[in-house]
């Protein structure tokens, strides 16, 4: 790396050769002397004067590719763009209260095994835990007794109807058997859908008996969708009450950002609009468009919620996150646009390095409007001219280092 300086100036090497001339003079040189003395130094001041017409005093770094690289130096073109002009808010990320189950077990019983823990990702229908309830077994029994009923108030019905037909029994007896198998369907219906609240299915129900071999007290809880255990309250040889939560599942392959809008901002938030969110702990930004405003303030802060959804596939976006919204309110032409990574700031002065070959020159810039990315520049780089955009501050220490005398590559 070299960089170029602002020579000395060229009265002060004049005034030394002349001080050496009068220091020779009273040491009694002769002509030879003297001419010599005077070539040497036209010859100085003709090469000084050379190098400020070439440099003019400019801070210049000269690198190579294979430096640029190392630092890690990026640059761009500096043009004509779209500015965006935006409005920042802060936000929280939020799971989606839709994805979100509090997994019960709804009827009373007891630990036998636990099969996930906290962190651990289930799918649809997996068993998470089993329960031995007697509340269970009692529910199962109460239906097969129903079900049972149901089929001995048929043959009784069948049999009265075909009686009374045949003018054998009466209509009495006839409409009591009709009675009785209505109240056993009303029965057999009542457990039947007890059983159905607890997850258990029509076939299983269909096939369900008094000499099948799964204990009728085993219940077995699942997961409702595909998510994360995100909390567990379950141990095993536990007692559980039928409204104790358990787990909690979580699905956030899909998560919200709840944007706090305040009243001078409102006028400019609408659905649909962009919004690029950013989050300074892990360095995340993506892209969406808002989705939801509340139609009233918060009482307590005076402030309206927006809110956006977001892809949360990779699971970089946690809930409870906080969050950096720049919502784009306008869009305007602007003849050069650069980055503000490229800016630094010297002596209350705003400078850009600009690029020529591998010389890099500082160059003070004029700023106008700008966004959180993004500035005008209104005068100091012409368009098509390419600017850095990283590692600025690099090539700035070497300037520094060579400006207190260190060992700046210089020319």
């Amino acid at each position: 790396m070299k960089i170029k300086k602002k020579m000395q100036s060229v009265p002060a090497i004049f005034s030394g050769v002349l001080l050496a001339v009068a220091v020779a003079c009273q040491s009694g040189p002769d002509d030879h002397q003297l001419k010599k003395a005077h070539d040497q130094s036209v010859q100085d001041e003709h090469a000084e004067h050379a190098e400020l017409s070439e440099h003019g005093g400019e801070q210049i770094v000269h690198i190579t590719s294979e430096e640029m690289e190392s630092f890690g130096i990026e640059v761009a073109t500096a043009g004509p763009g779209k500015l965006k002009i935006q409005i920042s808010l802060p936000g929280e990320v939020l799971a989606d209260p839709s994805r979100v189950a509090h997994i019960v077990p709804q009827v009373r019983g007891v630990t036998r095994k636990v099969w996930k823990e906290i962190g651990e990702r289930v799918s649809k229908g997996e068993i998470m835990a089993v329960l031995e309830s007697r509340e269970l077994s009692e529910l199962k029994s109460t239906f097969l007794v129903a079900k049972e009923r149901v089929s001995l108030a048929e043959s009784t019905f069948q049999r009265e109807e075909r009686l009374w037909k045949q003018s054998v029994s009466s209509e009495r007896e006839y409409l009591e058997a009709k009675q009785a198998l209505a109240k056993a369907w009303i029965e057999q219906e009542a457990a039947d859908q007890q059983l159905n609240a607890l997850g258990f299915s029509e076939e299983y129900l269909e096939n369900l008996s008094f000499h099948q071999g799964e204990p009728f007290a085993r219940y077995e809880i699942s997961s409702p969708f595909d998510g994360m255990v995100i909390e567990k309250h379950i141990t095993l040889g536990e007692a559980l009450q039928e409204d104790s939560e358990i787990f909690t599942i979580a699905n956030l392959s899909s998560v919200w950002v709840n944007l706090t809008v305040y009243q001078k901002d409102l006028p400019y938030i609408h659905v649909d609009q962009p919004v690029t969110i950013d989050s300074k702990h892990g360095n995340l930004s993506t892209s969406s468009a808002i989705s939801y405003i509340s139609p009233i303030l918060f009482e307590e802060t005076r402030t309206a919620s927006a809110r956006v959804v977001l892809d949360n596939s990779q699971g970089q976006w946690r809930p409870g996150l906080f969050v950096t919204a720049r919502v784009t309110v306008e869009e305007t032409d602007v003849p050069i646009i650069v980055q503000k990574t490229a800016l630094l700031t010297l002596e209350n002065e705003t400078a850009v390095f600009v690029r020529a070959g591998n010389n890099f020159e500082l160059k003070p810039v004029e700023l106008g409007r700008g966004n959180g990315t993004h500035v005008e520049i209104i005068s100091g780089i012409e368009p098509g001219r390419q600017y850095v955009i990283s590692g600025a501050f690099t090539l700035k220490s070497e300037l520094d280092k060579a400006s207190f005398g260190g060992e700046g590559h210089s020319h």
